[in-house]
């Protein structure tokens, strides 16, 4: 990956200041190179990264595998297209194994989430199955551990 997105993966709000002296470009370069990866849709989005669980609020995310039917012309892009419009999705993966795509999911409530799948999910032409998986805890998401820890944490020694 390119050094300049290195560096913005790790901190979107790093000043084009301070990425040319980072990368010994200039600020215009840096500038020049962002404004081209977001034209070419390199960079899609600029977001904060949330500790969820911190905010304690009534919200479920749910993992959803599903096993879909391939379109002949379209092959699973079309379905995942047509999945990915609901509000609910947050993400959309294409996996190996034994189902094709896995999903992140949001709700309210378990109930909300069970019926995006019962109702909105397994409707859908050429959905075969589905098995969900609700995340209880999150320790790490994009690399950034969400609770904090002693950078030297030793485990404790028992007799």
């Amino acid at each position: 990956m390119d050094e300049l997105l290195s560096i913005l993966k790790e901190n979107a709000l790093e000043s084009p200041d301070n990425i040319a002296k980072m990368l010994n470009i200039s600020v215009d370069e840096v500038r020049k190179r962002i404004a081209e990866y977001e034209k070419r849709g390199i960079i899609k989005g600029y977001q904060a990264l949330v500790n969820v669980d911190a905010l304690n609020i009534n919200r479920v995310t749910a993992l959803i595998e599903v096993k879909v039917s391939p379109e002949r012309e379209g092959g699973f892009n079309r379905i995942a297209n047509r999945i990915g419009k609901f509000p609910e999705v947050q993400s959309i993966y294409l996996i190996s194994g034994d189902f094709d795509l896995l999903l992140f999911v949001v709700g309210a409530d378990l109930k909300e989430v069970a019926f995006f799948v019962s109702e909105k999910l397994a409707t859908i032409e050429g959905v075969q199955a589905t098995a969900s998986h609700f995340m209880l805890k999150t320790y790490k998401h994009h690399g950034v551990l969400m609770e904090a820890q002693d950078e030297y944490e030793r485990l404790k020694v028992t007799p």
